[in-house]
């Protein structure tokens, strides 16, 4: 895999080397199987612009035109081929998100890192930004429970045809998606809507 998309890989390795002043690399620590803590790489697509108080802008105001083409063609996640060769990801599982999320979770969301994180997985060729975080755990805990190679096979296939039409990449108001704030801060987020639709 790594063979067939290194030409990509080097033009925008180089493309992105100059947008960014030598430094084409979005580099995170992420959560692995078993909560393992790897360094992810991305390729970068957004600058380091920040506010007279030197906090960084927000991502609507750091995202490059060129990083907006290659996120919404996935091509950012080409990279993370280096993990997979490492060990520390696969092609398909769930996404791998940021390690502060991992007290949040529920026991049952938690089984989302009983398996290697994906490049692409079931949430993210079921809505992949577009749904909510509730949404996108229970994808992520069903796949670990019916993990086989067809199902991979399928998301795989699935990926491709979404990257082309770019189906997915953000939610409304963000970038790509808002932060996780825990499963009982949503519980909230839903009684007060209840409430609301009652009173209304």
């Amino acid at each position: 895999m790594f063979l067939i998309l290194s030409p990509v890989f080097f033009i925008l390795l180089i493309i992105l080397g100059v947008e960014h002043g030598g430094k084409p690399f979005f580099k995170q620590k992420r959560p692995g199987k078993n909560g393992e803590v790897f360094q992810i790489f991305k390729f970068k697509t957004m600058s380091d612009r920040r506010d007279l108080d030197g906090n960084l802008l927000p991502d609507s105001d750091r995202i490059t035109f060129l990083g907006r083409l290659v996120r919404k063609s996935s091509l950012d996640e080409i990279p993370q081929l280096i993990n997979i060769i490492r060990g520390e990801m696969s092609l398909v599982g769930p996404r791998p998100l940021l390690v502060e999320y991992l007290p949040l979770y529920s026991d049952r969301q938690a089984k989302r890192h009983n398996v290697l994180p994906g490049i692409t997985g079931w949430a993210q060729i079921n809505g992949r930004n577009t749904i909510s975080w509730e949404q996108k755990f229970e994808l992520d805990v069903w796949y670990v429970e019916n993990l086989n190679f067809w199902l991979d096979f399928k998301i795989l296939i699935k990926t491709f045809f979404n990257v082309i039409k770019g189906k997915g990449v953000s939610q409304q108001g963000h970038v790509s998606m808002g932060r996780f704030k825990g499963s009982n801060f949503q519980k909230e987020i839903n009684h007060t809507h209840k409430i609301n639709l009652i009173e209304k």
